[in-house]
């Protein structure tokens, strides 16, 4: 089976794009607006770009109507927004705050989560979830679609903050992903839980390049340095 997605109807009862692009980590966001109004939405196209800074990116389609999303509005209005890990726990909580609400409507006391105080960002953090970015708003890249819900807007971010809560910290330094299941988007309705991890290196990989992989921290230049 093949077909041509932009010029021919999909021989299947539901399309298999999203399905093949998976699992897809969830980008849980909070924001604040300008008005100080609290968001919490979550995104299933997040993605790490790269980590030395770290930086980020989330597509937010726009809504049936041709509005933007909060969560974009609010990050370019403020400067920043936050990644809170969606967790298998926290699973109804993420689907509340897809809820499509009111502008003036606070997702967290829809979700039924907590606001935790961030450290360098405007707004909130959920203070159920055991990790977070602080995330400095970069820029906002706009791809027409076919249709105002088809339109996105790529938001970039960069990193400015970690939290990790302490007890899902493995005496190694590694974060216990078992013990936390974090949840991913699948397609259709369907989501998973990640409750299994194995490891494997790659034989060829030393020095920096291994780095990278395994996610060693770099240090960070001084001013002497720069």
């Amino acid at each position: 089976m093949h077909y041509d997605p932009n010029s021919e109807a999909c021989p299947l009862p539901f399309s298999p794009f999203k399905s093949c692009t998976v699992p897809r980590p969830i980008g849980w966001l909070s924001t604040i607006s300008a008005d100080g109004v609290h968001n919490l939405a979550p995104y299933s196209q997040w993605q790490n770009l790269t980590f030395d800074p770290p930086m980020v990116m989330f597509a937010a389609n726009q809504l049936a109507d041709g509005r933007r999303k909060d969560t974009v509005i609010n990050a370019e209005q403020t400067g920043w927004f936050v990644w809170n890990m969606a967790t298998y726990d926290l699973r109804e909580a993420v689907n509340t705050s897809a809820m499509e609400l009111p502008p003036g409507e606070d997702e967290f006391e829809r979700a039924g989560v907590t606001k935790a105080a961030c450290v360098d960002a405007p707004g909130a953090r959920v203070a159920e979830s055991p990790c977070h970015f602080e995330c400095k708003y970069l820029s906002t890249h706009r791809l027409p679609g076919n249709s105002p819900v088809g339109s996105i807007d790529v938001v970039y971010g960069q990193v400015m903050r970690i939290h990790v809560a302490d007890d899902v910290l493995l005496p190694s330094g590694k974060i216990d992903i078992a013990k936390i299941q974090p949840i991913a988007r699948m397609g259709y309705y369907d989501y998973a839980r990640i409750s299994e991890v194995f490891e494997m290196r790659i034989p060829s990989a030393s020095g920096a390049a291994e780095d990278g992989l395994e996610g060693k921290p770099t240090l960070p230049k001084t001013n002497k340095e720069k």
